[in-house]
């Protein structure tokens, strides 16, 4: 595979669990980074952690990767790779596409393991 070049943004974040028929805080609207996905069951919430939402379920201190993009919608492989080489480390994922890219959500005390393990396997944070 080719080598793929990603950043990760500035900002830390939550993921919150929401009961599906819940409102989404307007001040979530401005963020530059957010994502909503709702099924018949939950509403998750990805937002900046400067954003306190009432949730029964959230996990807090994630860091977020983006793939620098946009991706053609024929290559293959490239969520695989990523999760692989979160794999190896052992280091657990929340992942989101978009119609240009993917994001890759991991806890931000991994941050460092991040880097390094991406370099090694010869793709490049920004």
């Amino acid at each position: 595979m080719k080598s793929l070049k990603m950043k990760i943004l500035p900002s830390e974040y939550r993921i919150y669990q929401l009961a599906p028929n819940s409102s989404i805080p307007t001040q979530v609207f401005d963020e530059e980074f957010f994502s909503v996905t709702k099924t018949e069951d939950e509403v998750s919430l990805v937002c900046s952690a400067r954003i306190s939402i009432e949730s029964k379920n959230v996990e807090a201190g994630f860091s977020c990767m983006q793939v620098v993009g946009p991706l053609d919608f024929s290559l293959t492989g490239i969520l695989s790779e990523i999760s692989s080489v979160f794999s190896r480390e052992n280091i657990s994922i929340f992942a989101i596409s978009t119609f240009n890219t993917d994001y890759i959500l991991f806890k931000t005390v991994e941050a460092e393991n991040v880097k390094e393990a991406f370099s090694v396997s010869g793709h490049k944070i920004l």
